[in-house]
């Protein structure tokens, strides 16, 4: 008698209609596998993934991978049939921690309560270290009432607003969760977001997204559960030195007081300026990256709908169309960043008398606008140096966009905008009419965008705004509104660490970590490389629970 064996067997390629429901989808995939001489009556199969093909807008389907779970034969599982079958096996690598000998003098030290942080602190917590977890910012209640008041009055709370507080920048987001990493604890993050609210859905699309009304209560439930397992929690924490002793302890110098811990895992986010500007001045090592600069571009929704499904735009199976575009044949990349199908521009700022700007969705995307960054690389040879520092140049280039766009709105942190054929046509005076901006309920105002940006970025933002009308219709229709200016889309430098102990070079005990040490772009990617160090750091010291 043959043995079996348990299986887990990715069955891809499985093409459907739009009207198809989840039943025929699972169909398609047995029969693929019946095709090739599988018996599947001890299968059970689920949707593992679901993305749509738009690329003919007179036949858009959806393209699956189904998961087929069960025991089958060592003799019937073969890599021949497996292929005929357009399928593989899964071959899952559990997160399992190793935990190291060294002793630490404190509990571990996070910083920072973004992506990265949270899930550091997290794993952490789980295996019995006692993380302290600050933010300079607030808490998710708190933090929200911070930004409707920015929204509402202009009145900016430097410490507490969409760029600093609980759950970091991707709290006011789309929730985007679509990374270009390929990396095992991916699923990890997914999976570990879903335990604390997020929906089950992220775990099948492949574009998943939470949404920001969703994504406040998964992080305030992720903090609670750090607080229970024994980590702390400090809000309104802002780091603003440290200094590490020979004892193996490093103490955190704060605006409530000092911290003493055993390590600290520097996950920041990227508008920390005056952090970043503090670490500068210690002897870490520092170096500039490139960064990206331009606008938020606003058409309507059903417009983009059209454009992208044709006959099939506002299909229920389908929702809110979204697109990614570039190019990058002048030799310096245009492309777009962060869309956020029927979704607000919101009002960004961190510093006063700086205006940024970024997109939000909620989870429906069921507003009349879609909008996404438009945005223009920008290389290390364009920045100035400051006293021979080329990080001190990229925050100064940053902050002298914002300045700009805040004295073109007229201050107040009234925005400037343009409508798409004024900037296009150099011309200027056109108001919006037919799309309404929605920064901050419309409080913006018509400008020129030339005050704002260096010629290159101008010049650039034209070139590929043309390019992407060319590839998706309407795209460059002249009354979409452009709202300046979009700063924030990756940190401006990155703190150089070791490539496998993760800590940062000269400073064995400090951990740079996430999107704001300059190692990740996005959700999904911060998320990873908090797990990735968090690991780094257990395979070192032992767990304060078993000392």
């Amino acid at each position: 008698m043959s043995k079996t064996k348990s299986v887990k067997i990715l069955v891809g390629g499985v093409h459907a209609s739009v009207d198809a429901d989840e039943s025929v989808i699972l169909k398609k995939a047995e029969d693929k596998m019946k095709r090739a001489g599988f018996s599947t009556s001890t299968l059970h199969f689920r949707l593992y993934k679901k993305s749509v093909d738009a690329r003919r807008r007179e036949d858009i389907r959806f393209v699956c991978t189904v998961l087929a779970e069960g025991n089958l034969s060592k003799e019937v599982c073969t890599e021949s049939r497996l292929k005929h079958a357009g399928a593989k096996l899964l071959r899952e690598e559990p997160l399992t921690p190793c935990f190291g000998d060294a002793r630490l003098s404190a509990p571990p030290l996070v910083v920072g309560m973004g992506p990265a942080g949270l899930f550091a602190a997290l794993l952490l917590a789980r295996n019995g270290y006692r993380p302290i977890l600050i933010d300079r910012g607030a808490s998710v209640d708190e933090r929200v009432r911070d930004v409707e008041q920015f929204r509402l009055l202009g009145k900016l709370n430097v410490e507490s607003n969409i760029q600093f507080g609980a759950g970091g920048a991707g709290t006011f987001s789309d929730g985007k969760l679509i990374t270009r990493i390929n990396d095992s604890r991916c699923g990890f993050v997914l999976q570990t977001l879903c335990e604390f609210g997020a929906p089950q859905e992220i775990m099948i699309k492949a574009k998943p997204h939470v949404g920001t009304d969703l994504l406040r209560g998964v992080v305030s439930a992720m903090l609670k559960e750090i607080e229970r397992l024994g980590g702390q929690l400090h809000y309104h924490c802002r780091m603003d030195d440290f200094v590490e002793g020979p004892d193996g302890s490093v103490r955190v110098k704060t605006n409530l007081g000092e911290l003493v811990c055993g390590a600290v895992i520097l996950a920041p986010g990227h508008s920390c300026r005056d952090t970043y500007l503090r670490l500068l001045e210690k002897d870490l090592a520092i170096e500039a990256k490139p960064i990206s600069v331009g606008v938020r571009v606003e058409h309507l929704q059903k417009d983009i709908d059209t454009a992208l499904y044709g006959r099939f735009a506002g299909h229920p199976n389908l929702g809110p169309a979204e697109y990614a575009l570039s190019d990058t044949s002048t030799g310096r990349g245009i492309y777009t960043f962060c869309m956020c199908p029927g979704g607000e521009v919101v009002a960004a700022a961190s510093e006063e008398e700086r205006l940024v700007v970024n997109g939000m969705s909620n989870h429906a995307r069921n507003g009349n606008n879609a909008n996404a960054a438009v945005a223009v690389s920008v290389g290390c040879h364009d920045i100035e140096p400051i006293n021979g520092s080329l990080p001190l140049g990229a925050i100064a280039f940053q902050r002298k966009l914002e300045h700009a766009a805040y004295l073109a709105g007229g201050g107040g942190y009234v925005a400037p905008v343009m409508t798409m054929g004024d900037f296009l046509n150099e011309t200027r005076g056109s108001e919006p009419s037919r799309i309404m901006p929605t920064y901050r309920d419309g409080a913006v105002k018509v400008s020129d965008f030339e005050q704002i940006f260096p010629s290159f970025v101008t010049k650039s933002l034209r070139y590929g705004l043309r390019s992407f009308g060319r590839k998706l219709k309407g795209y460059d229709v002249p009354d979409a509104v452009l709202t300046a200016a979009e700063t924030r889309t990756a940190a401006p430098l990155r703190i150089l660490r070791d490539s496998e102990a993760l800590c940062a070079i000269g400073h064995d005990l400090i951990y740079p970590c996430g999107e704001g040490a300059g190692y990740a772009g996005g959700i999904t990617s911060a998320a990873v490389d908090g797990v990735r160090v968090a690991m780094a750091l257990m395979a070192r010291f032992a767990p304060l629970s078993k000392e």
